[in-house]
C-alpha cells in the first residue's frame, strides 16, 4: 500500500535547466526534478530529503504544503533512497499544453498523464518501417554503465551520433538521470527517448521498439544504447530483477535487424558473489536470448568465471585463464553462454577516471572495480567498432541495393 504522509517545504534548490534541444524533428524537453528538504507535519523539527518531478507537478517553493510518497526513504534504500512528491496542495496540479498528445503513460494510476509518442512522427507515423535498421544497438544491464560507454563510444570516432534508449528496470522518470544531462551537455549523447513505462525524456515512444526506430531511423543515430534509469531493482533471485529488460530490449533490437551487443555487468570488487566475474544478470540474459548476440570483454584484464565456461571462452579470455581460480557460478546451460560473439576491445581506465564523467558505482570507484568499468568502456569500443563495420558496408554495397 502506498505510505503518504503531508510535508511542508523547508528548502528548495531551483530546478536544473533543461539540456540542449535536438535537432529536427522538435523533441519535447527533457524534464527535470527538483531537490527538496521538507519537513513531515507528525515528525516537528526533522528534516528530510525530497524530490519532485517538475513537468509533472511544477516547481515547488518554500512553504508549499505537499503529500509525500516517504516509503524508500523509511526503507533505507541505497538508491532511491528519497522521499517523492505525490501533489503539491498549495499549488495544485498546473495543466500543460500537449497539443496532439493522445496516449497515456503511467496508465490507470493517479500519476497517469498524456504524452506525444515518436511511433506517430516520422516514417514511423507513416507505417512505413524500413526494416531490417542495420544500425548497432548497446544493450545495458544498469545505468552505471551508460557514461563510461558513451565515453568510449565517441573515443572510437569522431562525428557519430549515439542516442539513449531509457527503458523499465530502473527509475521511471527520466529527470532522474544527471548522467543523461551531463551526457547531452558535453555531446556525448545526441538524444533520450523513454520508452515503455519509463517517462520524462526529450521524446516519448509507446515500446522500446518504436524508441530504437525512431531514433536509428528518423533522428538518425549511428547507434542507440538502451537500458533502465538509475537504480534497478533486486532481489536475489534468477529472474527478478531490473536486469532483466535487457533481455526484452535485446530481442527488440534483433527484431528490427540492429547488431545487437550486449554490455556485460562485470565487477572485481563486488562484495555478493554472484555479481563478481560476471554477473549473474548477465549470465541469465545471455542463456535465455532466443539469438546470440555481440559481447565485449576488456582486453588485458582478466575476469573470474566459472569452470565451466572456461572452455568455450578461452579463446577470449586467453591460455592464462584455466590456470587461475575461478568462481563458482550456477550455470546450468554453458553452451548457450559460450555461443555468442565474444569480442576484446582495449580499455583505457586512467582516461575515462580523469574525464570528471561519473566514476562510481554502488559506492566503489574506478580502483575499486575496475572490470565494472572495463566492460562498460569494452562495450562503448565495440559498439563504435560496430559503426565503423555497418558504414563500411553500406559503402561497400552495390548501387541501388538495399544496405
Amino acid at each position: 500500500m502506498l505510505e503518504l504522509r503531508r510535508a511542508t517545504v523547508i528548502d528548495a534548490q531551483p530546478a536544473p535547466p533543461a539540456p540542449p534541444a535536438p535537432p529536427a524533428p522538435p523533441a519535447r524537453v527533457s524534464p527535470r526534478e527538483q531537490r527538496l528538504t521538507i519537513e513531515l507535519s507528525e515528525q516537528p523539527g526533522r528534516s528530510r530529503e525530497a524530490i519532485v518531478d517538475v513537468s509533472l507537478l511544477g516547481r515547488a517553493e518554500v512553504g508549499d504544503e505537499l503529500i509525500v510518497n516517504v516509503q524508500a526513504l523509511d526503507l533505507g534504500l541505497g538508491s532511491g533512497g528519497f522521499d517523492v512528491v505525490h501533489v503539491n496542495l498549495t499549488r495544485g496540479l498546473s495543466a500543460t499544453d500537449e497539443g496532439a498528445a493522445n496516449v497515456m503513460k503511467l496508465n490507470y494510476t493517479s500519476l497517469q498523464h498524456t504524452v506525444t509518442p515518436v511511433e506517430t512522427q516520422g516514417d514511423g507515423g507513416e507505417r512505413k518501417l524500413g526494416l531490417p535498421l542495420e544500425r548497432p544497438v548497446g544493450v545495458l544491464a544498469l545505468h552505471g554503465q551508460l557514461a563510461p560507454v558513451a565515453w568510449a563510444f565517441a573515443a572510437g570516432g569522431e562525428g557519430r551520433r549515439l542516442g539513449y534508449v531509457q527503458t523499465e528496470g530502473g527509475a521511471l522518470p527520466g529527470g532522474h538521470s544527471h548522467t543523461v544531462g551531463e551526457l547531452r551537455e558535453r555531446g556525448l549523447l545526441a538524444g533520450h527517448l523513454t520508452a515503455g513505462a519509463a517517462f520524462g525524456g526529450e521524446g516519448e515512444a509507446i515500446t522500446t521498439a518504436g524508441a530504437l526506430h525512431h531514433g536509428l531511423s528518423v533522428l538518425g543515430w549511428d547507434a542507440a544504447v538502451c537500458g533502465p534509469g538509475p537504480g534497478i531493482v533486486g532481489s536475489g533471485s534468477a529472474l527478478g530483477h531490473g536486469g532483466m529488460a535487457a533481455l526484452d530490449s535485446a530481442h527488440a533490437a534483433l527484431a528490427l535487424g540492429a547488431q545487437t551487443l550486449l554490455v556485460a555487468r562485470m565487477s572485481s570488487g563486488d562484495s555478493r558473489e554472484r555479481h563478481r566475474g560476471i554477473s549473474h544478470h548477465t549470465l541469465i540474459v545471455l542463456d535465455l536470448l532466443l539469438e546470440p548476440v555481440a559481447v565485449a570483454l576488456p582486453a588485458g584484464m582478466r575476469s573470474p568465471v566459472g569452470a565451466e565456461l572456461r572452455a568455450g571462452l578461452g579463446a577470449v579470455f586467453g591460455d592464462g585463464a584455466p590456470s587461475r581460480p575461478g568462481l563458482a557460478l550456477d550455470v546450468e546451460r554453458p553452451a548457450r553462454i559460450t555461443r555468442h560473439d565474444w569480442r576484446r576491445a582495449t580499455v583505457d581506465l586512467p582516461a575515462y577516471a580523469a574525464s570528471g564523467l561519473p566514476s562510481k558505482t554502488m559506492g566503489r570507484t574506478v580502483s575499486q572495480d575496475p572490470l565494472f568499468f572495463g566492460a562498460a568502456l569494452a562495450g562503448g569500443a565495440a559498439l563504435a567498432e560496430l559503426v565503423a563495420q555497418a558504414s563500411e558496408q553500406r559503402q561497400d554495397a552495390p548501387s541501388g541495393a538495399v544496405a
